[in-house]
């Protein structure tokens, strides 16, 4: 009992540090490791940056020679293919670790246990499955989009006690303080995607980008915009502010003509990025798979009303987690805009009920967060 304490405090850590990559490494996971001998720590690490060195790179540079007969703990199966970076695997092995102790198995179809197998078939000895739930956690993103192809799914809204996102003539600066925007932010640095409706891109022009002082993982998100019709402006900030390529308008296949004025009008052609899908009437299901074959791995869904409705009406399984902040501010006016509408419910009980709730307090501010029950 007392040897399985010991290994809990030291996945713990490399736990903790996987966290450091948040909003860096997408769509890779979040990777903490760290080298121990004689109960003491002789070197750790993470996943900095996507397409940088692995955690356990840094953790058995660290350690060098001395790593020689060391554990080393690991929150995801080391990797055995060559990608970006050599394997992970055969670098403990060139170490002569001791022993490797994996938190979860790496899903992904180029490892799913090549690892494992390849430090055991070396004489390592492999302990898989410490602080398992606690590295699932984790890495939500990354294996809903590894094992489902398809993107981790946020949303968030900014509302009024009743429930209102604007008022009846679009304004909705501000309803949440300073402190839950901020917070904002650092979800949109977390995700790698931002979508939002046409209508949004209309009425606020939002730039969609991450504004957070002293972060060291900070990179603007995707922006996507879903446009049917094509009634996006060239002069919107999403499309004139887009020199990281990283806009995406995901419009009908009927418009694939109408395109080339946006670019003979913008004289940028490999800039904006399209998604065309053959229905009028959208399906999130198809347009996060178009989104996933980008390379987005989740995607922060912030409006507006339409959107949000349609999704929490047709398709709310494709939900994952979700952020409300309500301010202490009442509009009254049946005229403004609802956070959500459309549904046909006539008795409580067919109310949709949040599940995994729990609450953060900004200010005088609440947000009411929710996760997908697994």
């Amino acid at each position: 009992m007392q040897q399985d304490k010991i290994h809990e405090k030291y996945m713990k850590l490399a736990l903790e540090l996987a966290k450091k990559g948040e909003g860096a490494v997408n769509p890779n996971p979040l990777v903490g490791a760290v080298v121990v001998k004689d109960n003491k720590i002789i070197g750790q690490g993470y996943h900095k940056y996507f397409g940088g060195p692995h955690a356990e790179v840094y953790a058995l540079n660290e350690a060098g020679e001395n790593a020689e007969g060391a554990d080393i703990y690991v929150t995801l199966e080391p990797c055995s293919h060559y990608g970006k970076t050599p394997p992970c695997a055969e670098k403990i092995i060139k170490h002569k670790i001791k022993r490797c102790f994996i938190a979860l198995k790496d899903p992904n179809p180029l490892v799913a246990g090549n690892g494992i197998k390849l430090l055991q078939e070396n004489g390592i000895e492999v302990v898989v499955g410490i602080l398992e739930k606690e590295a699932k956690e984790i890495n939500r993103v990354f294996l809903k989009y590894i094992t489902e192809e398809i993107p981790y799914i946020h949303v968030k809204s900014a509302i009024t006690l009743d429930g209102k996102i604007a008022t009846k003539t679009g304004d909705s600066k501000w309803i949440t303080n300073e402190i839950s925007r901020e917070k904002v932010h650092y979800l949109r640095n977390k995700y790698m995607g931002i979508l939002v409706g046409i209508n949004t891109v209309i009425k606020d022009n939002p730039n969609l980008n991450v504004r957070i002082k002293n972060i060291e993982n900070h990179r603007n998100p995707y922006r996507i915009i879903i446009d049917p019709k094509l009634r996006i402006d060239v002069k919107s900030n999403v499309i004139k502010n887009n020199s990281d390529e990283k806009t995406i308008i995901v419009t009908s296949i009927k418009n694939k003509e109408i395109k080339e004025k946006y670019i003979k009008e913008l004289n940028k052609e490999y800039f904006i990025k399209f998604i065309f899908l053959k229905e009028d009437s959208f399906s999130f299901k198809n347009i996060f798979k178009e989104i996933y074959n980008f390379g987005i791995d989740s995607v922060l869904i912030e409006g507006g009303s339409y959107v949000i409705s349609k999704l929490f009406r047709e398709e709310r399984e494709l939900i994952d987690e979700g952020s409300i902040f309500i301010a202490p501010k009442i509009l009254g006016d049946n005229d403004a805009v609802s956070f959500i509408s459309g549904f046909d419910t006539v008795t409580i009980k067919e109310s949709l009920e949040l599940e995994n709730v729990s609450y953060e307090i900004y200010g005088n501010n609440i947000c009411v967060n929710f996760k997908r029950g697994d």
